[in-house]
């Protein structure tokens, strides 16, 4: 059972999520709009422990808890089609002949979504009352957050209307909408097209697919985004935005957007050389909380984060560290997307100084100021294999700005030894043993 201290933690958790109830992702009453509610439907609880990692739902945290944009020292490749492209002697923004089609990847925060909206504005036509641009989205959430972001940059715009094609935003059959810009959900803005004739998809100039991503990993978007795609006029100009680039984002980028320019950022893992790695042989979860305690009591530690495997852990292990008297956070799935912005931006803020996580939490997480990294439970895919994606996501979360960081890995079985072992491999990274029980040791560590 957690003490009253945790309750105390949990209770001030919830009233700072209470903070952020302005944003009412799941209620808000779309605008502008004189045609009724929209309303969603309510996610289903989720009650296995091993959630599966809801890619959506890490993206809007991103975009929930970024208020700057990230600075990123990595470099940017541009791929070219052709090698007679503009893009490799022009000296002018207007010599690029714009539009053209494009194909961007970088991660979170780094203005993909700024990037695309001034795209659709500077093709508006004001006057004319009809859908232009199209935005898709994998979800309403994802599609209200962008619609935020087109008011605002279109604020000094007053004849730009915005229309939300997501569920429940019920619209009369033949009905034409008079917005310029619609932004929705693959399964709507396909209705609309084609079902219910809303929007004449021959006078759009500009489609725009966000968070592919995200809409890859989303049952049945692929398909409706391509058949939205393929009612176009030959002469729209089509952008994708995406955080990934793997080959499956690459495979469907190709179908949907024909002879792109392509820029995206360069792949890199130097990360790692301003990050000591380190593990620790337990012999279970009991051993490990005893190697994390004696880690605090040698080594100065700023802030820490803490990912586990499991909300079940997850919930021990902060209970656990709160008996200690450590100020913890608790970040885990069953969370209401509000609520872990809420947490993550007081432990950003330094209300407290340990942020314990569950897997499918990992992803959407982005604090600099955190000096060590603690995988209680290494991370791996559904299929038990070493997850190394999430492992460099996960400890790069320390080392910024050329700091050195700290990422200690606890090992508790020969499974898990193994699991270290090919993630060694992988990123050619040796990770050195260290002993919890050796105080000069741990303190070497810090130095």
């Amino acid at each position: 059972m957690a003490t009253v201290s945790w309750a105390l933690a949990v209770d001030e958790q919830e009233a700072a999520a209470e903070s952020l109830s302005s944003l009412h992702i799941k209620d808000e009453k779309i605008k502008p709009d004189a045609r009724g509610t929209v309303k969603t439907d309510e996610n289903s609880g989720k009650t296995d422990e091993e959630e599966k990692e809801d890619r959506a739902v890490q993206s809007l945290l991103n975009k929930l808890i970024r208020k700057n944009l990230v600075l990123n020292s990595n470099q940017v490749e541009v791929l070219q089609r052709d090698p007679n492209s503009p893009l490799y002697s022009v000296k002018s923004f207007e010599e690029l002949r714009l539009p053209q089609n494009l194909i961007a990847q970088s991660q979170s925060g780094t203005g993909k979504t700024a990037a695309f909206v001034l795209a659709m504005l500077s093709q508006v036509e004001p006057l004319n009352k009809y859908p232009q641009c199209l935005c898709l989205s994998p979800n309403y959430e994802l599609a209200l957050q962008t619609g935020k972001v087109i008011e605002q940059m279109g604020k000094f715009y007053p004849e730009l209307k915005l229309a939300y094609a997501v569920r429940g935003n019920k619209l009369e059959r033949g009905q034409k909408i008079s917005e310029q810009i619609v932004i929705g959900t693959p399964g709507t803005v396909l209705d609309w097209c084609s079902k219910l004739k809303l929007i004449d998809p021959r006078k759009i100039k500009v489609f725009v697919l966000d968070e592919a991503d995200v809409m890859i990993a989303t049952q049945g978007h692929q398909d409706q985004s391509i058949r939205i795609q393929r009612m176009l006029p030959k002469g729209c100009q089509m952008l994708l935005f995406s955080a990934t680039f793997e080959d499956s984002v690459w495979r469907f980028a190709r179908k949907v957007v024909p002879d792109p320019n392509i820029i995206k950022v360069k792949r890199e893992e130097e990360t790692l050389d301003t990050i000591k790695q380190y593990y620790v042989l337990c012999n279970n979860r009991e051993e490990k909380f005893q190697a994390l305690c004696n880690l605090y009591g040698a080594i100065t530690i700023a802030q820490a984060m803490i990912f586990c495997h499991t909300r079940k852990t997850a919930g021990w292990l902060a209970a656990e560290l709160s008996k200690e008297g450590h100020q913890v956070a608790l970040l885990s799935g069953e969370m209401m997307v509000e609520q872990r912005a809420a947490v993550i931006e007081r432990f950003r803020e330094g209300k407290e100084k340990v942020l314990v996580s569950t897997n499918v939490c990992a992803r959407g997480i982005d604090v600099e100021q955190v000096s060590v990294v603690i995988n209680f439970d290494l991370p791996v895919d559904k299929d038990g294999n070493p997850d190394n994606e999430t492992y460099l996501h996960r400890i790069g979360r320390t080392g910024r700005f050329g700091k050195r960081g700290l990422a200690v890995n606890m090992v508790d079985s020969k499974h898990s030894m193994n699991i270290l072992n090919r993630i060694q491999e992988h990123f050619n990274k040796k990770i050195e043993r260290l002993d919890t029980d050796d105080l000069d040791e741990i303190e070497k560590i810090a130095n």
